[in-house]
């Protein structure tokens, strides 16, 4: 299954490469076999970035916080969370390369208290300061017992940023609430006491793997 957010890229993709090798069948017919290869490569490398799988949650728990998207663990450290919560918090950040899963995803389930999208540079996304001066989305959701932040984070290749979720919204654990473009991160930040599930350089996969458990 594709994700809706490559319909037009992907339209304008068959496009492009249709009336490049109508130009090299007419001009450059030499040419014509290594222009079809180049561009099924091309196209397979855009419809894998827009693949969307399907990925049901194996349990709804609001204990379990799982990975809202596939990539790798970069950071888990316990930081000060400056923009919602004031306070410290265990950071999680998961690097996802252009051949991950981009598709973004609920780690809870609950009430949106807080949503905010903050325009910004397009540092790669393993920069220290990427998930403070990137262009970049904030979602706080509300469990009932317990709040969980995380951001949407664009790298040097993202250069558009999609979110689902409102504030006030109900969302489930494990929907769809947004997607980033070519590239990116997104960091989860969790109460001190909860248990983390992960290791550095693990490797994440969307509502299936457990980041963590809550208290």
């Amino acid at each position: 299954m594709l994700h809706k957010e490559g319909k037009n890229i992907i339209a304008l993709t068959l496009l492009s490469l249709a009336l490049l090798n109508a130009a090299f069948y007419f001009y450059f017919s030499s040419l014509l076999v290594l222009t079809l290869t180049v561009s099924a490569v091309l196209l397979a490398l855009v419809l894998q970035f827009f693949r969307n799988p399907t990925r049901k949650i194996a349990i709804a728990d609001d204990k379990i916080v799982y990975a809202p998207c596939d990539g790798k663990v970069v950071v888990i450290e316990k930081t000060t969370e400056d923009e919602y919560f004031g306070d410290q918090r265990i950071q999680i950040s998961i690097f996802m390369s252009p051949l991950n899963v981009h598709v973004n995803r609920n780690p809870v389930g609950g009430l949106v208290k807080y949503f905010r999208y903050h325009p910004g540079l397009f540092l790669v996304a393993w920069h220290p300061k990427s998930s403070t001066e990137n262009e970049r989305t904030t979602t706080v959701i509300d469990t009932g017992k317990h709040q969980i932040l995380f951001r949407q984070i664009a790298g040097a290749l993202a250069r558009r940023i999609v979110a689902y979720v409102a504030e006030g919204q109900q969302v489930k654990q494990g929907e769809d609430m947004g997607f980033i473009k070519f590239g990116s991160r997104v960091d989860i930040f969790l109460p001190v006491d909860a248990t983390i599930e992960v290791n550095l350089q693990d490797i994440a996969k969307g509502n299936q793997t457990i980041l963590a458990r809550l208290s």
